[in-house]
């Protein structure tokens, strides 16, 4: 696991927000919903790229086009793009950069991300707004974790064994950043998800 605090500066964040702002117009944000119990997640989210990640009562999967406009996702920013190629020290590209949208209150329960079909490729994080407390533990859901805070700017990268460690984000710490109208905090994951050819 390697924390870069700081990874994207003041100007690059506001860029990344604003770009952002635009796609959502076109690919909006839609509530996933827990697959057995359709429980609605606390996170709104949205993808960017060739795959995104959705969660309904059909399960957990990729899939090409957005669940609600049924049109193919969009681009990956160029920002988003760059960060990958930086930090994932993996020689291909990355297919899936799935958004979530945390409100006050908003918290995402212990997981690990195992849906792509390899997890030779890392998975890295850029955090957007107001600060995240973030826990990681081990490989099984009963290990120890600890905690610590994601700011606006970090970037965060799970590989080798961290690759499939648990982790989660126990809460939102609201008004601790200005970067987003109305407050709250904006995840990017990006992720290969399809073994290269």
């Amino acid at each position: 696991m390697k924390h870069i605090p700081g990874f994207l500066g003041e100007a690059a964040q506001k860029d990344l927000v604003a770009k952002l702002r635009g796609a959502v117009a076109d690919a909006p944000l839609f509530q996933p919903v827990m697959p057995r119990t359709g429980r609605p997640l606390s996170v709104k989210m949205t993808n960017f790229g060739t795959l995104g990640w959705v969660s309904d009562r059909s399960g957990y999967r990729y899939q090409p086009l957005h669940p609600v406009t049924g049109q193919p996702w969009l681009e990956m920013p160029e920002i988003v793009r760059s960060a990958w190629e930086k930090l994932a020290d993996y020689p291909h590209a990355a297919e899936c950069c799935l958004l979530n949208h945390y409100r006050e209150g908003a918290k995402m329960g212990l997981h690990r991300d195992e849906d792509e079909e390899i997890f030779d490729a890392p998975v890295v994080s850029l955090s957007l707004g107001d600060t995240a407390v973030f826990k990681i533990g081990g490989l099984s859901r009963k290990d120890p974790t600890r905690s610590f805070k994601l700011h606006s700017g970090d970037a965060l990268v799970l590989a080798g064994k961290a690759r499939m460690a648990y982790h989660g984000v126990n809460r939102i710490i609201p008004g601790s950043s200005t970067l987003l109208i109305g407050g709250g905090r904006i995840n990017l994951t990006i992720r290969r998800v399809t073994a290269p050819k």
